[in-house]
């Protein structure tokens, strides 16, 4: 953008200094703190509980050492680095402290979207308590503390350590655009997965072995669960980079789960459930399971 240099010589030196520090604290909002950062300024003190000395942090590869059955998962989400600290007391059990950075801050709500169970508590984004654990994402991080074993004091201990360790991340905290696409009529919102892997789509849905949607990193899914009234459905929405990978996945799709599909691509599954797929450009809508053919053509036409 071409700017006028004579305007800018035209402001007042206080102007200056007070657009400097605008922009100063707007550069600062919008970016994320490091690891480091963070390491250096979540206390090590909560309570009765006190970090030990040594922190560790983990990579790419370092993390399988830590955390070998569940790494591939965090490694679906583009997986940086993460912080792992140790809170210990005397009679009381462990907490142990684990700061995930992940590639953006749609890979963080990834990340928390795989495991949506607990009650909600305002801690983070979408903080969630379960027995002996919490989770949150803020930022591009995704943040679990978890008990050794559950005691009102170290429950109490990890609630206070989540509210410090989230005040303590800066950055926005954005939503994958793809979520804003799903109907919200009947949308159960605890039921959202975002992901961009084939595997952690059959974690949760399973389809096929194989990659018969073309799922990278390249692209966006989205996976929810709908009441309306007293019928269920699931919905699958996935954006391709190209609409030509778009109408390759929509063919690959109707060849391997539904052949039988009629010319509006919807089929009346074994179980007695309707399943339907339909293409805009780059967006694949697809119904995986309804409990009535209007359901179907409902939620079809209802996509954002």
């Amino acid at each position: 953008m071409k700017t006028d240099f004579h305007i800018l010589t035209s402001w007042s030196l206080p102007g200056l200094i007070t657009i400097g520090t605008l922009l100063l604290f707007m550069i600062q909002s919008t970016h994320a703190n490091t690891i480091e950062d963070l390491q250096a300024i979540i206390p090590g003190q909560v309570g009765r509980w006190s970090a030990q000395t040594d922190d560790r942090v983990f990579d790419e590869k370092t993390i399988f050492s830590y955390i070998d059955g569940a790494a591939e998962v965090y490694r679906a989400y583009n997986f940086k680095r993460c912080l792992s600290r140790r809170y210990t007391t005397l009679n009381g059990p462990a907490i142990i402290l684990d700061v995930f950075e992940m590639g953006s801050s749609e890979d963080a709500y990834g990340v928390f979207t795989h495991d949506l169970d607990g009650v909600k508590v305002a801690v983070g984004q979408d903080g969630r308590l379960r027995p002996g654990w919490l989770s949150f994402w803020r930022a591009c991080y995704f943040v679990s503390i978890y008990m050794e074993e559950e005691t009102a004091a170290a429950q109490q201990a990890v609630m206070e350590l989540g509210r410090l360790a989230a005040d303590n991340i800066t950055g926005n905290s954005t939503t994958p655009e793809i979520i804003d696409m799903l109907p919200t009529v009947g949308l159960q919102n605890d039921t959202i997965r975002y992901l961009h892997h084939f595997i952690v789509l059959n974690y949760h849905y399973y389809l096929s072995d194989e990659n018969i949607l073309n799922i990278s990193a390249e692209t966006d899914a989205a996976l929810a669960e709908y009441q309306i009234k007293k019928q269920s459905a699931r919905m699958l929405l996935v954006k391709y980079p190209t609409a030509e990978i778009a109408v390759e996945s929509r063919a690959s799709f109707l060849k391997h789960y539904l052949p039988d599909a009629d010319k509006k691509g919807m089929v009346l599954l074994e179980n007695n459930k309707w399943a339907a797929i339909n293409i805009h450009e780059k967006l694949l809508v697809i119904v995986l399971e309804a409990d009535s053919r209007r359901l179907a053509e409902q939620l079809l036409d209802n996509v954002q």
